[in-house]
């Protein structure tokens, strides 16, 4: 075993402190990474604060790793010495379903495990623990390349916030001269402008809030919706191809599947809180129109998603805090105070 550094919870109320963990040595298969920057997602808001059920205390949040490799077991042909490379959600999956076989590891029929939070599968049990750490060790086949060239800090992101916008639209195959629309302008929100945008599609904001135009356009946004504004909202209608809901808190979705056209589709990524309000059905079969959900991606969908965004300049635009303004920024997360998403500089530990 080896001591990381880290930032952990003792409990819903604790907020963060400094603790040490202990981190399994690599395996013939493991690459044990020097963890630089990690992102904050709303996830781990929620974990840490208890909002959703069965955290296990103490924990160590943190799904948005990059770093650098430090050292790699002997049966390790991927990676090297020196390579930056990320983690993001999964550390492993069972490898044996079909989702798995398919390179879904994120709907794995068997139960998936999670960068932290959840029982470790292969590694004499235990929960494991993430990326607001100094190290981590995990096996090559969940662990990511950042391109060349790429900010890295501004990469962290990407590997929550960006492959959960990146699979929905690549399962839709927006492509080149197709409408786009986004509903929310947060953390999932400008990512899904930036990369709809660079897929080659026209985006369309839906806000609540008049003041985040300015913001949107600024993102790559073609047009901005007030959707509080019958008016607006009237002037959108059959006006898209594809709608991607980022929005977390409960909302009624009709107003917006009027915006779809023939053959369109509205995609959930936010998880409100309760139950939202019922779709009419007649606004799906009088358009042929599809609602449904998605879930991050796949390791070689998150690493094709890398490739994109590095291709494309796509990277999140971030806020960098250091390991002593962690509550602070869970905080501002929760306020939306945030443009748009935070990442620790590990280094502060």
């Amino acid at each position: 075993m080896t001591v990381a550094r880290a930032y952990a919870a003792t409990s819903a109320t604790s907020g963060l402190h400094a603790t040490t963990i202990e981190r399994r040595e690599p395996g013939p298969n493991d690459v044990e990474i020097a963890i630089e920057f990690c992102g904050l997602c709303h996830s781990d808001v929620h974990t840490i604060r208890g909002e959703w059920a069965g955290t296990t205390y103490p924990l160590v949040p943190g799904h948005e790793i990059v770093g650098t490799v430090r050292r790699i077991g002997a049966g390790v042909r991927t990676f090297a010495v020196g390579d930056v490379v990320g983690v993001g959600c999964l550390v492993d999956s069972c490898r044996e379903c079909d989702s798995c076989l398919e390179g879904f590891e994120q709907y794995c029929e068997n139960g998936n495990t999670g960068t932290y939070g959840v029982p470790d599968r292969r590694n004499g049990g235990g929960i494991t623990q993430g990326g607001y750490a100094s190290s981590i060790v995990v096996d090559e086949n969940y662990v990511l390349r950042i391109p060349e060239g790429m900010d890295r800090a501004a990469a962290a992101p990407l590997l929550c916030a960006g492959i959960t916008t990146y699979s929905p639209l690549r399962y839709l195959d927006v492509q080149d001269g197709d409408t786009v629309g986004v509903i929310g302008l947060g953390g999932l929100g400008h990512m899904a402008v930036k990369i709809a945008k660079a897929l080659g599609a026209t985006v369309t904001v839906f806000t609540t809030s008049p003041t985040k135009a300015e913001a949107a356009i600024a993102l790559g946004a073609d047009e901005v919706v007030v959707s509080t504004d019958p008016d607006q909202m009237a002037s959108a209608k059959y006006s898209l191809n594809a709608i991607i809901d980022t929005v977390a808190a409960v909302h009624d979705l009709n107003q917006y599947l009027r915006t779809l056209g023939r053959d369109g589709a509205l995609i959930q990524l936010g998880l409100p809180p309760g139950p939202m309000p019922a779709i009419n059905p007649g606004a799906l079969i009088r358009k042929r129109l599809a609602y449904g959900g998605s879930l991050i991606g796949g390791i070689a969908e998150t690493q094709e998603m890398l490739d994109f965004c590095a291709e494309h300049g796509v990277v999140s635009d971030i806020e960098l805090v250091t390991a002593g303004q962690l509550d602070e920024a869970y905080d501002r997360m929760v306020a939306g105070d945030v443009k748009y998403r935070f990442v620790l500089d590990t280094a502060t530990l």
